[in-house]
């Protein structure tokens, strides 16, 4: 080897970073990096612990604005161009206006560019133009139909809603189980179906979910990643997610 050999070698890619404030129970964090091209980096960080189950009340717990204040702060030193507030029930608990001060006590604490996951949901179906969904979620029934009612506020209808009742450990939940939610949830007249939870893993199923139902399937870690990359110019990493396919569409 010669001696210079080292020195020859080239530095690691540049990178560019995503801020992400996840609830203290994510579990899915390698496939939130699933959808990252290679020149991003993901920057995590967790809420703290509440001793309370994945409840209405977890939700307000975990998306309470000093804590994602402070969240937001702890994410800053590496310099992402944008955090995302990746928690689903976190971000609709509170209806439209909850959301978008989520957002703003993000970008008050620092954030160059912010976004989360129910607002994330709210651009990809007006971006595809949908204003009918079906829903399926992990949650109880509580916590759904705070999802339906944020949505509604944006004029989009749940034609339908099947959810699994769970109370925790949601990340448990395989495959096999979150396509038989969503075959459950889906109607006719759906124009879409939305996968809600951070914490359910979905990466692999959503194209070929999208090609058996003949509808765009979303689900929440894709449209977390999704807005927060489109924020920086970029492009989520996935093949055959309609989603994905329609940012690359030109406008008209």
């Amino acid at each position: 080897m010669p001696p210079d050999f080292l020195g020859a070698v080239p530095g690691p890619q540049p990178q560019r970073g995503v801020g992400v404030i996840a609830p203290f129970d994510l579990a899915l964090d390698r496939e939130l990096w699933r959808w990252a091209p290679g020149e991003v980096s993901l920057y995590l960080t967790r809420t703290a612990f509440v001793p309370v189950p994945v409840t209405v009340e977890q939700a307000n717990l975990v998306s309470d604005e000093a804590a994602v204040h402070g969240a937001t702060r702890d994410l800053l030193v590496p310099e992402p161009e944008v955090v995302a507030y990746a928690c689903t029930s976190g971000s609709f608990v509170n209806g439209a206006t909850g959301e978008r001060r989520l957002v703003e006590v993000m970008l008050q604490a620092g954030a160059p560019a912010a976004v989360t996951a129910s607002g994330a949901l709210v651009q990809a179906l007006q971006l595809l133009g949908i204003d009918r969904i079906a829903v399926a979620t992990p949650y109880v029934a509580a916590v759904t139909d705070r999802l339906r009612e944020f949505l509604d506020e944006y004029g989009i209808e749940v034609v339908a809603s099947v959810g699994l009742g769970l109370l925790g450990q949601i990340w448990k939940v395989d495959y096999r189980q979150v396509v038989e939610i969503v075959r459950s949830a889906d109607r006719p007249e759906a124009e879409a179906m939305f996968v809600s939870c951070t914490n359910l893993p979905t990466y692999d199923i959503i194209g070929p979910l999208e090609q058996e139902l003949g509808k765009p399937v979303l689900t929440a870690n894709q449209v977390t990643l999704w807005a927060a990359l489109r924020s920086m110019g970029l492009q989520a990493v996935a093949s055959q997610q309609r989603l994905l396919q329609a940012l690359e569409e030109p406008a008209a």
